[in-house]
């Protein structure tokens, strides 16, 4: 883990957590990032952290390629929300993603997330960016 997360925002907490995820870094990123009381809200998963984790590890070993490019953040208290382009594989068009983290003692404590796969011919010229 390159960054110290003890000097970093609960904003700065919360990309930092993605980033470390999507590089596959799970673990570490659990211990720096997460309460271990943690609460998520993926309808596909128990709402605990292990199984969360657990789902994230399955995922980093069908795609270990993945990239996540951070579009947007936004804090209010103690609620961090990150949009985010997130592809499993390089040359997948991806998926827009929201991640919404409520904090507590400086720890992720729930969160929530959000997807919208990217089509292929949409006909919205805005782009979903």
């Amino acid at each position: 883990m390159s960054t110290n997360p003890t000097t970093l925002s609960i904003k700065e907490k919360a990309v930092s957590f993605l980033q470390e995820v999507a590089s596959g870094n799970i673990k570490e990123a659990y211990k720096a990032y997460i309460d271990p009381e943690l609460l998520h809200h993926n309808p596909y998963f128990r709402g605990d952290a292990d199984s969360l984790m657990q789902a994230m590890e399955e995922n980093e070993i069908q795609a270990p390629h993945k990239t996540l490019e951070v579009k947007r953040t936004i804090q209010e208290n103690d609620t961090v929300v990150v949009h985010s382009h997130i592809k499993q594989h390089p040359d997948d068009i991806g998926a827009a993603v929201v991640h919404i983290f409520r904090f507590q003692n400086e720890r992720i404590i729930e969160m929530w997330d959000i997807g919208q796969p990217i089509p292929e011919d949409s006909p919205n010229k805005n782009g979903a960016f």
